[in-house]
């Protein structure tokens, strides 16, 4: 695991991926549309989630504890999806921590669980968005995860969920600059965009 404040190494060489995946994401396999699957009550077990936060800061393929979790179909390279997966999964592990209530939550884009963040009201607007902003502008995989690493802990702190998913989705259309900038602008209209009242709205899929 990288040291705190270290930033991340260089961004490895993707690769194309492989065809499409058919395989439940970790995520689906413990959350359904109503909360905890019947086979799992109490979500994922601890140790799993322990595996999956072994993830935190170190590429995809280097920690066999992530091996058994991964579904991306690779030919033994690293996959822009693999990479994605991998960065989701750490991610999901560490926001799960602890939690009885499921922290994935289909449909909550990120945008929209980070305006909820704002509007829990339990941290200053303005540090936040300067988070939020300096997350957003990162231009690789690695740097936009390593600083999700810092604003997942205050979402799991709210128990505010989101969608792994969908996360995943957008973190493997991140390398791409025209992509990246779609996810981007979806995620900022969310974050700064409310319907009347003051409930967050989320904008519709950038990709």
């Amino acid at each position: 695991m990288a040291r705190p404040g270290a930033q991340p190494a260089a961004q490895p060489v993707l690769h194309a991926a492989a065809p499409a995946q058919t395989t439940a994401r970790y995520w689906d396999r413990y959350v359904g549309a109503k909360g905890w699957l019947k086979h799992a009550p109490s979500g994922p077990p601890g140790e799993e989630l322990a595996d999956l936060r072994a993830g935190l800061g170190q590429t995809a393929g280097t920690v066999p504890a992530l091996w058994p979790y991964y579904t991306s179909p690779t030919d033994g390279e690293l996959t822009a999806e693999l990479a994605a997966e991998h960065g989701a999964l750490a991610l999901y592990g560490l926001h799960q921590q602890s939690q009885l209530r499921p922290m994935h939550q289909r449909g909550v884009g990120l945008g929209t669980a980070l305006r909820a963040l704002r509007e829990a009201d339990r941290y200053s607007p303005e540090a936040l968005d300067r988070r939020v902003a300096a997350a957003v502008s990162a231009n690789s995989v690695q740097i936009l995860l390593f600083r999700l690493r810092g604003l997942i802990p205050q979402l799991r702190g709210e128990s505010i969920a989101l969608d792994y998913g969908r996360l995943l989705t957008d973190l493997t259309l991140w390398p791409r600059p025209d992509s990246r900038q779609r996810v981007r602008r979806t995620w900022g209209l969310a974050y700064h965009a409310w319907k009347p009242g003051g409930e967050a709205a989320d904008a519709p899929p950038g990709v």
